[in-house]
């Protein structure tokens, strides 16, 4: 508990539990698919789309968020809710397509004459036939007044060794007129993986000739944010390709290779930009790759994210953008929080008449499964995301009667032992090893219901099962941890042996419940 309250309130951190859209309002968007010419959208993409967001915005923790749509084919509408202040990262996401390629490099503009002779003299990144592969970016271009030279694209680059097709005539003069300097051509480019492709480095310091595509984004098997393992380094993210990825891979990087700058290098495109590309020096095996690129924490764990959680089979656009104020309001949060007090002191009222001083371990443990769920609120909001809203208050209102029954089971068992004549410390020992069995069933049976209504459900009803569920693991570590040794505990003292009727268990108690037991 101490180490719980110690992490809850860090200094510098935030000390209250995060809440939810319901209690703190939050942001919607809307989002409208992106139609080309007689592009049809069909009602499977509309479902695949939505089913991707979805998972999308849940990686960014148990947030309570909604995905909805209106309306069919093209004036179909996709609206995500998420509470609190949303990032604008966050909503760049949820319309990206994520869609990456793997390219061989064809021809390299590093622009001014200043740069390309950096750029000559700096090593080219290169990807090694490690584990864990480096692809770093390539060198950032300066800022230079000095007039861009003209590449040309010789036409035997336009036949790489290990691509059949060939690029059209106007292919080099693509290549020539595309300006990396325009916000416009840093948007994106459009990506089919079967053409050939001109574009630009994310941050419009290179220009490149590319072609087709030699892996796509379903060869990935995985995509994971970490650190490079010698701990030098920016963030970077790592890959996972699937089997027939890896043998593709192998392939390309073996021909790749063999060849000499730049047609040894392959560009990382994720939605037509490269974001990297790296050289081949040989053969890469083992179904492993990482992308590197001057990454923030944020951005890498936003990558791979994406990566993980695959490519919208059509492309968005945001239409909306706005904030929501509460829907319920501090009113209703008011009377929410007072129908939980109000049903708390009602079970508080039955254990302390009923058990007296059993009544009063009873209300201690209620209280410390209490604080430790509070606290823990506050861990998992910001540790994970996780949000409060009034789905959530009802299932740690479940939880009451939940971790109130495990009290009940346990004290009713040592009266059954105190009536079967055993003493009292005896009766305490015995009643805990049948007691704790009963618990652990009804708290297993409660934490299934959690976790497969977690999974089967969406929006808020999520944040009732999550409670529900971490509530529910709460009881067990409060019956073990506390509750039995307070009592264990109690029943070495002398005054819970006297026999007085404000202990709960004197045996004037027990009689009365027999005579009425067979009286019924």
């Amino acid at each position: 508990m101490l180490g719980l309250a110690v992490w809850a309130f860090m200094p510098g951190k935030s000390h209250a539990p995060k809440l939810g859209l319901d209690l703190r309002g939050g942001t919607q968007v809307i989002l409208s698919p992106t139609i080309t010419g007689s592009t049809t959208i069909s009602p499977e993409q509309v479902a695949q789309t939505v089913s991707i967001i979805r998972q999308r915005v849940d990686g960014f923790g148990v947030a309570e968020a909604e995905v909805t749509t209106q309306g069919t084919g093209a004036d179909t509408k996709i609206i995500v809710t998420i509470p609190g202040v949303t990032a604008r990262g966050v909503v760049d996401q949820l319309k990206t397509t994520a869609k990456l390629n793997f390219r061989p490099v064809l021809a390299i503009d590093y622009g001014s004459p200043q740069v390309a002779a950096s750029a000559t003299a700096s090593p080219t990144p290169s990807a090694s036939g490690s584990a864990q592969p480096s692809a770093s970016a390539s060198p950032k271009a300066s800022a230079s007044p000095s007039p861009t030279p003209s590449v040309s694209v010789a036409p035997e680059l336009l036949k790489p060794p290990i691509q059949t097709k060939t690029a059209d005539a106007d292919f080099g003069k693509r290549f020539q007129a595309l300006d990396c300097t325009k916000n416009d051509v840093l948007s994106g480019a459009v990506d089919d993986e079967a053409q050939y492709l001109v574009t630009c480095q994310r941050d419009g310091s290179l220009k490149y000739a590319l072609a087709p595509a030699l892996l796509t984004g379903t060869d990935i098997q995985s995509a994971t944010a970490s650190l490079p393992q010698s701990g030098a380094g920016t963030w970077q993210v790592d890959l996972t390709l699937t089997t027939d990825g890896a043998k593709k891979f192998a392939d390309a990087t073996k021909n790749l290779s063999a060849q000499k700058s730049p047609n040894n290098q392959f560009g990382i495109i994720l939605d037509g930009l490269v974001v990297s590309a790296p050289a081949v020096n040989e053969a890469i095996l083992g179904g492993q790759a990482t992308i590197t690129g001057n990454f923030s924490a944020e951005e890498a764990k936003s990558l791979a994210q994406v990566l993980k959680y695959g490519a919208l089979p059509i492309g968005l656009t945001v239409d909306q953008v706005q904030q929501i104020s509460p829907t319920l309001g501090n009113d209703q949060l008011k009377a929410g929080v007072l129908a939980g007090a109000f049903g708390l002191l009602l079970v508080v009222l039955y254990l302390l008449l009923y058990y007296r001083a059993l009544g009063v371990i009873a209300v201690a443990s209620l209280g410390l499964a209490g604080v430790t769920t509070y606290l823990m609120f506050i861990v998992l909001g910001r540790q994970m995301g996780f949000t409060l809203t009034l789905a959530g208050i009802a299932g740690a209102i479940v939880a009451i009667g939940i971790t109130a029954d495990s009290f009940i089971v346990y004290f009713e068992r040592i009266r059954d032992e105190l009536r079967d004549g055993k003493r009292l410390k005896s009766a305490v020992e015995a009643a805990w090893g049948r007691a704790r069995r009963t618990i652990l069933a009804a708290d297993f049976v409660s934490f299934l219901a959690a976790v497969v209504l977690y999974y089967l459900s969406v929006g808020s009803v999520r944040g009732f099962a999550f409670t529900l569920g971490l509530t529910t693991i709460i009881d067990i570590f409060v019956a073990f941890l506390f509750t039995r040794p307070l009592v264990s505990y109690a029943a070495r003292t002398k005054w819970m042996n006297s026999g007085s009727k404000w202990t709960g268990v004197s045996s004037q108690r027990n009689v009365s419940a027999t005579t009425s037991e067979v009286s019924e």
